[in-house]
């Protein structure tokens, strides 16, 4: 009884973090500040030695209004995985469609998630954005620095760079002949392909 138990908090626990990653878009796209901000717990860490729900909720207002005139975004595949019954991470992918000013921006890119179930609920921990393109709806991203944003420099968005299969990938001019790996634990698939590598430093827009 104790291990069906297990089991079926941690399908109702899946089920809640996906559904934040839902809830998430959905108030970001709507702009309701305070359905937003109420995924994060309330010592969310905001940046620039600010916390809280109240700040996060400033830089939300001030971003949005600020940046965009409306927004879309479309959630993809989403990998959880539990580090404890109460702890967890994952990686979600977005595709995004930005109005801002007179230019449509799309972006792809993925969420890189720490979360947290505290007094039974379930709350985002951290969400770090990894960005592959941004460009303007009628001209593809080709070749480097694909984060084209209108009035700024192209940049990278560390995509690629939060798993080391990429650039091992390209440094090798066709596979190695290297023994075929076992298949990864039903809980570490995520820390398998990043192999400890550092996570790396992306310009939030």
């Amino acid at each position: 009884m104790e291990d069906l138990e297990r089991r079926i908090d941690r399908l109702e626990s899946i089920d809640a973090i996906r559904q934040l990653a839902a809830k998430y878009s959905l108030a970001l796209d709507m702009r309701d500040a305070n359905a937003w901000v109420g995924l994060f717990p309330e010592d969310v860490r905001v940046g620039d030695g600010k916390t809280g729900r109240t700040a996060l909720r400033a830089w939300f207002d001030d971003t949005m209004r600020r940046q965009f005139t409306g927004t879309s975004h479309h959630i993809g595949g989403h990998i959880i995985e539990f580090d404890d019954p109460d702890q967890a991470q994952g990686v979600v992918y977005s595709k995004n469609e930005h109005e801002t000013g007179d230019e449509w921006v799309i972006m792809q890119m993925m969420y890189v998630d720490r979360y947290e179930r505290i007094d039974g609920r379930w709350f985002f921990r951290r969400r770090l954005p990894l960005y592959w393109y941004a460009t303007d709806l009628n001209r593809p991203p080709l070749g480097e620095r694909k984060m084209r944003w209108p009035g700024e420099e192209p940049y990278d968005g560390g995509y690629h760079e939060y798993f080391p299969s990429w650039k091992a990938f390209w440094e090798r001019s066709g596979d190695d002949g290297s023994p075929v790996a076992e298949p990864a634990p039903l809980e570490g698939f995520l820390k398998t392909m990043r192999k400890d590598a550092a996570p790396p430093r992306v310009r939030v827009r």
